[in-house]
């Protein structure tokens, strides 16, 4: 017995000794999609604000491929040190695993941190279309069918479900073609190489204002003040498209309480950072933060959420 005690004070020291100290070396953030998309990018402003606050440098790392599930799967199984951590949206940490066979892990496989940022998508279109509302978009869907494609950033993405949802509701027959993420993905509508896809506000409101291209409706229950003349999808009729995207750092499932505090500290802290505020600001997306029970608790609801509507649309990875 003596033994065991022992053996347990010896963990229970080293565990808080490591949480005194972290972080003694630098922070690996790792994101399950490519460069330049919207998770990158608000992995990115993250990245540059956490110094500040825990006095290491924080690089990040893309791990893109398999509908975000191979940079998900390499963080769940990393140690839980406090040294590889993740930032994800709900696509990648919530959608995929239910698409996705063998995914490797799901929602349960991470100690959350703490909430980011969270934007409305917007569906936006190549400006050369015809269309220039919702209603034209699905009647020329409908007089040509599969002639219109839409482009996402992979299967189980969040503009992948909003945008089967969208064709369940409007009766559009439009085509799914799947990209190695979302800055690929929007790269493809703005060249012409698909017309549309629903993206995040983050990363298309710069294109929309610079004419590169069209935005049609916000998915979500209010207008976006950076577009104020650009409809909702319930205004525009579609009232049950209305998910936003948010991001959130995440560490792997046994990672110290300790280490995970001050983690959330740090982030919240950095929200709170005129630096921080601005670039979130400056890309359209709204600051989040708060405690990692919060980020539990939304986890839990999103995963009930998009349950059912997965099981429903009948979801294949492709």
């Amino acid at each position: 017995m003596r033994r065991v005690m022992l053996a347990v004070a010896v963990a229970l020291a080293a565990t808080l000794a490591h949480a005194e100290t972290y972080p003694s070396r630098p922070i690996r953030i790792i994101v399950p999609t490519p460069a330049g998309g919207p998770v990158d990018v608000m992995a990115r402003i993250l990245a540059n604000a956490l110094p500040a606050q825990l006095g290491q440098s924080v690089f990040v790392e893309n791990k893109p491929g398999a509908g975000n599930t191979i940079g998900s799967k390499l963080v769940a199984q990393a140690d839980p040190d406090g040294y590889t951590l993740m930032v994800s949206a709900a696509s990648g940490l919530i959608i995929s695993p239910m698409i996705i066979k063998n995914a490797g892990y799901d929602a349960t496989s991470f100690a959350p941190v703490a909430m980011v940022a969270e934007t409305p998508q917007v569906l936006v279109i190549n400006p050369q279309q015809p269309f220039k509302t919702v209603a034209e978009l699905v009647a020329y869907a409908k007089a040509n069918p599969g002639k219109l494609n839409y482009s996402t950033g992979g299967i189980g993405t969040l503009p992948h479900l909003n945008a089967e949802l969208f064709k369940r509701k409007s009766g559009a027959n439009i085509v799914h073609v799947p990209y190695k993420g979302g800055g690929p993905s929007l790269t493809g509508v703005v060249a012409g190489e698909v017309q549309m896809t629903f993206d995040t506000l983050a990363t298309s409101l710069q294109l929309v204002k610079a004419g590169k291209l069209r935005a049609l409706a916000i998915v979500g229950p209010k207008r976006a003040p950076d577009l104020p003349d650009v409809p909702t999808m319930p205004e525009a009729g579609y009232p049950a498209v209305t998910s936003g995207a948010w991001t959130a750092l995440l560490a792997p499932k046994g990672t110290p309480p300790d280490v995970v505090a001050k983690l959330n500290a740090a982030v919240n802290k950095a929200l709170q950072s005129e630096p921080m505020t601005s670039a979130i600001a400056n890309i359209g997306a709204q600051p989040r933060g708060g405690k990692p029970q919060d980020l539990a608790d939304h986890m839990a609801h999103e995963t009930a959420k998009w349950k059912p509507i997965v099981a429903t649309l009948d979801l294949k990875a492709e």
